[in-house]
């Protein structure tokens, strides 16, 4: 009880940073603000952080707990829509995705040419799969598991910082959002959307899709909704206040921030040097391949950018809800990119890596 209790602490002072960045009108300042404080904290490591989280950052339940309250936000706005823009331009989907991995090949093959790592190591490393997933993945093929967690990590930032002010530029943000939830949503439907997430959450890990708490509850309140809608013949509403969806930032922010420590950065100089202008590359050329699809197809900018951007699906769906943009679409692009990436990278990379060795 006491550790959590030290957990509430930091997730608290955390959040002041959220809270002073959100002030300023950023939409995603709840979110930036929280994760660049938290990895503050962590760097200075105080004694009271020592005691609030371990070395592997916040225990997990506070990012899984962060991911379920955005899937109930995504899947309660889900509409049909999606489905017909998968339709009518799945070619280019699925060619703009292939195009981000062949990036991300490149990339690799740069990191491992430039400096001491292993091929295993800097393919992985540059892999746009999540940084829990392709963490998990190098633990499994044997590759420097430290180095990959930093790299993801750095991608994931510059990801996050990059795009949303790119966006807050180019895009309009959506203050007010699930306000229309809120005046005239059931508390019935919220109970019933809630046990539904985490009936989709547990079919999700059954299953092994990526990020259950998210797209597992997503998918399965979307499922419920158009099935309810489909009998009342309405729209279902929910009450869902704001301020659900700001701890749901918070928790993702404090999260990911707090994994950050010192010692992860000594003696990488030098990979992250490259990694950053390998991924500020890659950042660039996958906004230059949103933008003409947006124009071929009747995306907005917005919504094509976030959703072929190399950051995690909870970054990427969060910016999405906050920028007015498609956030089923992001999320459903992220999963199927972050499915190609598991299904077919790890095969590819042990291929290469037994043709090296012989």
């Amino acid at each position: 009880m006491k550790g959590f209790n030290y957990n509430i602490l930091f997730i608290f002072v955390s959040c002041i940073g959220g809270l002073l960045l959100s002030l300023t009108g950023f939409s995603m300042g709840w979110v930036i603000g929280t994760l660049l404080t938290a990895a503050c904290l962590s760097f200075i490591r105080p004694d009271w952080i020592k005691k609030s989280i371990s070395s592997k950052g916040l225990p997990k339940y506070w990012l899984n707990t962060g991911m379920y309250l955005l899937g109930i936000e995504i899947g309660l706005q889900i509409n049909l829509a999606v489905i017909n823009t998968f339709k009518e331009h799945f070619f280019i989907i699925i060619f703009t995705l292939l195009l981000s991995i062949i990036f991300s090949l490149l990339a690799g093959f740069l990191l491992w040419k430039w400096t001491s790592l292993s091929m295993m190591t800097s393919f992985i490393s540059t892999t746009p799969g999540g940084l829990s997933v392709m963490a998990g993945i190098a633990d499994e093929v044997g590759a420097n598991t430290a180095v990959v967690s930093i790299v993801q990590t750095i991608r994931v930032l510059l990801v996050v910082f990059t795009i949303p002010l790119m966006l807050s530029f180019t895009a309009v943000s959506n203050p007010n959002l699930s306000s229309d939830l809120v005046t005239s949503g059931s508390p019935i439907w919220t109970t019933i959307a809630m046990l539904v997430g985490f009936l989709g959450y547990f079919i999700g890990k059954w299953i092994r899709i990526p990020a259950p708490w998210l797209v597992g509850t997503m998918i399965g309140i979307a499922i419920t909704q158009a099935v309810g809608a489909s009998i009342v013949h309405h729209d279902l509403h929910a009450w869902w206040p704001p301020v659900f969806f700001i701890f749901a930032q918070i928790f993702i922010g404090a999260s990911i921030g707090s994994r950050f420590r010192k010692e992860m950065f000594i003696g990488v100089k030098k990979v992250i040097i490259l990694s950053s202008i390998t991924t500020i590359a890659f950042i660039s050329a996958m906004m230059l391949c949103s933008y003409f699809v947006s124009k071929l197809t009747n995306l907005s900018f917005a919504t094509a950018a976030l959703a072929f951007s190399p950051g995690g699906i909870a970054e990427m769906s969060t910016a999405a809800l906050l920028y007015g943009a498609d956030s089923t679409f992001v999320v459903a692009v992220q999963v199927l990119r972050v499915i190609l990436v598991c299904t077919i990278l790890p095969h590819l990379y042990k291929m290469l890596n037994k043709r090296i060795a012989e």
